[in-house]
């Protein structure tokens, strides 16, 4: 059962560090918004499916699912703001040539 949470967890982990990254790498706010609302779900799916896993199912298990349920329904909602803050603010999505 350890091996289980901890395989879960790694993944999770890997998956939050693609979208750190992908936020230091991307030219604007339009594509960071995207990349971490979708990457940060997935990652926190897999660390807390991991703790959960780790737990048992007991209270904890209970925490951690309502956790994990408030993440998916304020991560869209989070990202879906801050893209419409840029965009009201006067920021626009650029364009990109396929040459």
């Amino acid at each position: 059962m350890t091996w289980v949470a901890m395989g879960l967890i790694l993944i999770g982990m890997f998956f939050l560090i693609a979208g750190s990254v992908g936020m230091l790498r991307l030219p604007e706010v339009f594509s960071r918004a995207h990349a971490l609302g979708v990457i940060d779900s997935l990652g926190a799916l897999f660390v807390l499916g991991g703790l959960a896993v780790f737990e048992g199912f007991n209270s904890n298990f209970l925490r951690i699912f309502v956790v994990l349920a408030l993440v998916y329904l304020l991560n869209p909602v989070i990202a879906h703001a801050t893209i419409r803050a840029a965009y009201r603010s006067g920021l626009r999505p650029t364009e990109v040539d396929d040459k």
